[in-house]
């Protein structure tokens, strides 16, 4: 079977490439699928696209190049091995990458299958992928309600973090120069929004908070710089939770960061969605599948918007021009989909 396939073949290229892929003799784990809608990571994948992570001149790493990229797919199962059977003709949501077609191996850890409930758009659907991301920082943080909760970058994944912290009754406040995010913030219900030099970013959040700062501060950027203005802004005895992965070199000094946790009391802490294991045979525990279950019922029931964050539906032959927006057009480049059919 030809498909078309998006590659990331070196620094700043990549293609979409008419491949051959090998449809039959399907594992008893895996399933063959036809792509309705992917979704582009903007963190991951522009990392991949620009060399950020070094990684990608590492033989057999899992971005290496050439990479097949992608992370966040909906599609019909046309096909499937024995134990999955009855997946064939269904709409699902996967890790699969950006192709026409593709064969998808099931893991317990990692590989996620699900279907996609009526009444939610192909576009929030595949969009869940961010919202996965992003819900890892109220995953980490610890629990609270009525608590203050400062979020810098108010991109996809900080908007949606935002949104989710918001739902348990958080006091939310967002931080971005960008004043269209700002106001796409306000748009999905996020009451407070800031912008400005670190010191006015202090003042305003001392002034909302009645001099008690943030319970969570959540970095959704991705830098160490912001991960040390988070800290400047976390009240005694609070948390900051490292949401978007640090790529970049950063020189500073450690013993602000470590003199500040230790004499406030502040836990710094991670947050890689990837720590929750796709499923469990004990019902008890949290898994991804559950995360996926909870974010479709809140768009469903229209909690959790989506639609406002999503501003490009591009044919997959424009990856080039969305990888490019993504990187140097912020302000109109947030969530990009690519249409398969």
């Amino acid at each position: 079977m030809q498909i078309n396939q998006v590659v990331i073949t070196g620094k700043r290229e990549v293609s979409l490439q008419s491949l051959t892929l090998e449809e039959g003799n399907l594992a008893p784990n895996e399933v063959l699928i036809e792509s309705e809608r992917s979704f582009i990571s903007a963190g991951t994948e522009l990392a991949g696209y620009t060399a950020t992570d070094a990684d990608v001149y590492k033989e057999g790493a899992w971005c290496a190049y050439p990479w097949k990229s992608g992370y966040g797919n909906v599609g019909r199962v046309l096909d499937a091995g024995n134990g999955l059977s009855a997946w064939i003709g269904k709409r699902v949501y996967t890790n699969g990458p950006h192709a026409s077609v593709f064969r998808y191996t099931l893991d317990p850890i990692y590989r996620i299958i699900a279907s996609v409930p009526e009444g939610i758009s192909l576009e929030d659907a595949v969009a869940a992928r961010m919202a996965m991301v992003a819900m890892s920082g109220l995953d980490n943080a610890k629990p609270g309600y009525a608590r203050w909760v400062v979020v810098i970058g108010l991109g996809m994944v900080g908007n949606l973090a935002a949104q989710f912290f918001r739902l348990t009754g958080a006091h939310v406040i967002g931080v971005d120069p960008s004043a269209r995010r700002r106001q796409v913030a306000q748009d999905c219900g996020i009451p407070h929004v800031l912008s400005g030099t670190e010191e006015e970013v202090a003042a305003g959040v001392a002034e909302l908070t009645g001099g008690k700062l943030a319970e969570v501060t959540v970095d959704a950027v991705g830098h160490s710089a912001v991960s040390l203005q988070a800290l400047r802004l976390t009240a005694q005895g609070g948390e900051v939770v490292v949401l978007g992965s640090p790529r970049t070199e950063f020189a500073g000094n450690l013993t602000e960061v470590f003199r500040t946790a230790h004499i406030r009391w502040i836990t710094i802490k991670g947050a890689l969605e990837w720590y929750a294991p796709t499923e469990s045979p004990l019902d008890h525990l949290y898994t991804q599948q559950k995360k996926l279950a909870a974010i479709y019922s809140w768009i469903a029931d229209g909690r959790l918007r989506i639609a406002p964050l999503l501003t490009h539906l591009l044919p997959p032959q424009e990856i080039k021009a969305a990888y490019e927006g993504l990187l140097n057009q912020k302000e109109d480049y947030v969530g990009v989909v690519l249409k398969w059919k």
